[in-house]
């Protein structure tokens, strides 16, 4: 049967209600390839382990400021809970952290911005038993600020984009810890 009826109009077809069918289809396809990395997922019995496996996790101290920023952030993501688990896996970071000022003002010759860059090696090694990292990498991120004429202002924004960094490194280095230990379990 043709769309179009004797008179030349256009009569709607099953292609006009296929449609919306039609566009869905891959979604639904591939609705069931795609689960979450870690969290419960009521019959995902998988992201629930990787949860419990990132609470196992003990962080070596971290020296410098940036290291109490760094571990105090990854203590919360990997155990936001606050319970005690025993630990079955070892974090080892070593924080390299430097500053640029890319822009100057030519008039005064003073920065006018500033940049902290942070770069984090890390290593996971189980406390027992074969002594092979699980996951080790390297986790970078920067965080730029405005430089005015007083000293106190900038002191406050370059510890506050210190924070950024460290709170956005902890995420990038629970990611990666989560990815290991899901193909791992």
């Amino acid at each position: 049967m043709s769309l179009h009826d004797q008179g030349g109009r256009q009569t709607p077809g099953t292609s006009r209600r296929l449609r919306p069918v039609l566009a869905f289809l891959p979604a639904l396809f591939l609705a069931g390839c795609l689960h979450p990395l870690y969290g419960s997922v009521g019959a995902s019995a998988k992201g629930a382990k990787v949860v419990e496996e990132l609470k196992a996790i003990e962080i070596a101290p971290i020296p410098a400021r940036l290291g109490h920023y760094l571990g105090d952030d990854l203590i919360f993501a990997l155990n936001g809970t606050g319970s005690h688990v025993l630990p079955k896996y070892k974090l080892t970071l070593t924080a390299s952290e430097g500053v640029q000022t890319p822009l100057i003002d030519t008039v005064t010759g003073l920065a006018t911005s500033a940049t902290v860059m942070v770069t984090v090696n890390y290593t996971l090694m189980p406390i027992a038993g074969v002594q092979k990292p699980i996951a080790h990498g390297i986790a970078f991120y920067s965080a730029s600020y405005d430089r005015t004429s007083e000293r106190y202002s900038n002191v406050q924004a370059g510890l506050n984009a210190e924070q950024r960094d460290a709170r956005i490194l902890a995420d990038q280095i629970r990611t990666q810890i989560a990815a290991a230990l899901a193909t791992q379990t």
